[in-house]
């Protein structure tokens, strides 16, 4: 494939938010995280990119240029964590300012704007919880990136109307506005992982070994549970939040998160590694390096694959169309 206009993926993970503008044809000739199995993961799937384990703090904008090569960049995406700013951490700063200009890891949207500031793309999109734009957050922001040179639009976006099969909704902050065409069908669990085969030690299909194994009680709790029910709950910000759900096959799931593991609608195991990667609609050469607790992890920190294609149409079409 010809390659488009050139990107650079910052905070990347294992390659979620990247993969549907790869996929699309940009050139995507850079991209970073902290994370070392993420950043394997990302380099085995878009293979075109230079990718490094690096903390961005730790980087100056003529770093990131000179490991770039270009004098221009077209599009700066990225997913700065968002464990500082959402509900479901019980022990985020009070103050909602406090979660971006005082908590060391809620500043890293902070060093995600400086970037953008040094390498003004024509576009950037940053992705993150809707809890980003509570209180005072959302003027705050504004502000930041008006400070860099960008008037910005707040586009809060759920990735179920995009046809991917699990619920999430996140904002998507952007200097242009971002409204992609809903798909309009309903993708349900049973839709994501009914074709696939019995988990196996050496599966045909990345990723689908079989999964950790539940303990006794919980695997008799596991039979008599709901679809929708969870094992265990613990605690958010103001209130219990389940874990250990089991699925409702008719259905999209709950919103994937990283700490979150789900049990078969029809079977007493929780889903493999490949499973939970459908429900976020990542295609099945999509594969996940590092620990096994290290793969479920990137698979649910990603933009889901489906709702990153979405996005990357509609800057495709902002730049004058497919690359």
């Amino acid at each position: 494939m010809k390659r488009g206009p050139s990107l650079v993926d910052l905070f990347s993970g294992a390659g979620g938010f990247g993969r549907g503008f790869y996929d699309v044809g940009f050139n995507i000739v850079y991209a970073v995280d902290v994370d070392k199995a993420a950043a394997r993961s990302y380099k085995a799937n878009i293979p075109t990119a230079l990718v490094m384990c690096e903390d961005l703090r730790e980087l100056t904008c003529g770093d990131l240029k000179y490991m770039i090569g270009k004098s221009d960049v077209d599009v700066v995406i990225g997913s700065p964590p968002c464990e500082p700013f959402t509900g479901a951490n019980k022990r985020r700063m009070k103050e909602p300012l406090n979660r971006l200009y005082e908590d060391p890891i809620g500043s890293l949207v902070l060093t995600f704007i400086n970037f953008v500031g040094c390498l003004q793309p024509k576009v950037f999109i940053m992705e993150n919880v809707p809890a980003i734009l509570e209180g005072g957050l959302k003027s705050a922001l504004a502000y930041e990136f008006k400070s860099v040179g960008y008037a910005v639009f707040f586009n809060v976006l759920s990735a179920e109307r995009y046809g991917n099969p699990s619920r999430r909704t996140r904002v998507f902050i952007s200097n242009i506005p971002l409204k992609p065409k809903p798909v309009g069908i309903k993708t349900t669990v049973l839709d994501a992982v009914k074709d696939l085969p019995e988990p196996l030690e050496d599966p045909i299909i990345p990723n689908h070994e079989p999964p950790p194994n539940l303990s006794l009680r919980k695997l008799k709790k596991a039979l008599k549970l709901k679809w929708g029910f969870g094992l265990v709950m613990y605690e958010g910000v103001d209130k219990l939040i389940p874990n250990l759900i089991k699925l409702n096959p008719y259905e999209p799931s709950p919103t994937v998160l990283g700490a979150s593991r789900f049990i078969h609608p029809f079977e007493p195991r929780l889903l493999t590694v490949r499973e939970q990667a459908r429900l976020m609609s990542f295609p099945d050469d999509h594969v996940f390096l590092g620990s096994k607790d290290e793969q479920y992890n990137q698979v649910g920190e990603a933009v889901p694959y489906t709702l990153s294609k979405a996005l990357a149409v509609e800057v495709a079409n902002f730049l004058g169309g497919y690359p």
